[in-house]
């Protein structure tokens, strides 16, 4: 058995060699499908990996109270939506101290200025660099990582210490080979220690988080004058399974600031973490379908052509299998002969499909700062598919061959 199987791949790749041309354009054509499949399911893939790291700094166990529901006002028409008041820099102050939940960290935080130029004694910075007011626990909550120095400490924040925190590319372009720490820079003429800088966070929606600097709350209040701006309560739990007590802990409080009465709405928002996460992974999940459907369609294409071109193969090769069957061979022999051929095209060309899908997805994904890994999900699901294909499309001339009449396929011309 294992004889009569290699000799059938022998006779496939020689009938493959006879016909190089209409081979190669067949298994150009399956690659084209398999292509389209790979390609999108591995920048799907990377979305989704993407999606992932940028949100799991976030923490499992985070929420936060913001101005807004996020979630009700994608839903809403915009025409109808009210307008909540601001969160407010006592509001904050007032949640803070009266929200005594166990195991939880309260931060406070603003976007203090968005487009600010920044000062050493050598250079400026150039692009303008977003400023951020928070407290102590802001970094942790958020899930940023000091490499180098140290976070804020109570002190830093209570006693208005005129110190920072720095992003990765801000300290690349600013000290270049330099160690930031204990470097002064100055902000709107105000004179900054470095006391630590962040590890490299990348770009999130298109805005790079690495050029961030963070300095205390009171401070950036003063200098860029946000009394009445609105600020960000984040809550972050150093124990699993407690999230959702905590935000009904927090919202009972928070009315209780904003002295709601129970018939009112909450005219505020809390977003949670991996409400957050869910919500894009829905969406990826979407693209993930398209995917799919568009790639299926296209190897749909690809399995007409592929047996169009194995029926052909039988039709050119019907003196052949006359003189096959006169020696003796057996209907399941030559059925198997052209069975082997067509699994030979279609792999090649899940093979071809499969490298220039993922070559395709890795050069996007470097454009689009994806966070890329080989798919290998997408690699399975390519040759299995490109397996499947080559069954359906090789049967029916497998089929045929198998029974043509031995006498008439000797006498064709």
């Amino acid at each position: 058995m294992f004889k009569i199987g290699i000799e059938n791949m022998r006779i496939a790749l020689t009938s493959i060699k006879s016909q190089i041309l209409r081979t190669c354009i067949t298994v150009f054509i399956i690659a084209i499908g398999i292509w389209a499949l790979v390609g999108i399911l591995a920048v799907v893939s990377a979305l989704r990996n993407t999606i992932l790291d940028d949100f799991a700094s976030m923490g499992a166990n985070t929420f936060t109270i913001l101005r807004y529901d996020v979630a009700d006002r994608m839903a809403k028409n915009k025409s109808v939506q009210k307008v909540n008041p601001v969160i407010t820099y006592s509001e904050a102050q007032a949640f803070k101290r009266e929200f005594l939940f166990p195991f939880a960290n309260v931060s406070l935080s603003f976007n203090a200025a968005s487009n600010i130029e920044v000062k050493n004694d050598f250079m400026k910075t150039d692009p303008e660099i977003p400023i951020i007011g928070c407290d102590e626990n802001y970094l942790s909550n958020s899930g940023l990582t000091v490499t180098e120095g140290r976070n804020f400490s109570y002190t830093d924040i209570a006693n208005d210490h005129f110190v920072c925190v720095i992003g990765s590319d801000f300290s690349k372009k600013m000290f270049k080979d330099q160690n930031p720490i204990s470097q002064v820079i100055s902000i709107r003429g105000y004179k900054f220690r470095i006391i630590g800088m962040l590890k490299e966070q990348g770009s999130t929606f298109g805005q790079n988080e690495d050029q961030r600097i963070f300095i205390p709350i009171k401070i950036a209040r003063s200098i860029f004058n946000s009394a009445h701006g609105n600020y960000d309560i984040k809550i972050g739990l150093l124990q699993d399974n407690l999230l959702n007590q905590a935000i009904d802990q927090a919202t009972i409080d928070f009315r209780n600031i904003r002295k709601l009465t129970p018939a009112q709405p909450s005219n505020f928002g809390i977003e949670r973490s991996d409400d957050l996460i869910r919500s894009m992974m829905k969406q990826v999940n979407m693209l993930n379908v398209a995917a799919w459907v568009i790639g299926l369609i296209t190897i749909l294409g690809s399995s007409i052509a592929l047996m169009n071109i194995m029926l052909v193969s039988v039709t050119e090769r019907t003196r052949e299998i006359g003189v096959r069957k006169s020696l003796g061979a057996k209907k399941k022999t030559i059925a198997i002969q052209f069975f082997t051929e067509t699994i030979i095209i279609g792999q090649l060309g899940g093979l071809l499909g499969t490298l220039l899908g993922i070559l395709t997805a890795y050069a996007l994904a470097q454009v689009m700062s994806f966070s890329f890994t080989v798919p290998w999900t997408a690699i399975i699901a390519a040759f299995t598919t490109t397996f499947v294909v080559a069954i359906i499309s090789g049967l029916y001339p497998a089929m045929k061959a198998a029974k043509l009449d031995p006498v008439e396929a000797l006498r064709y011309e």
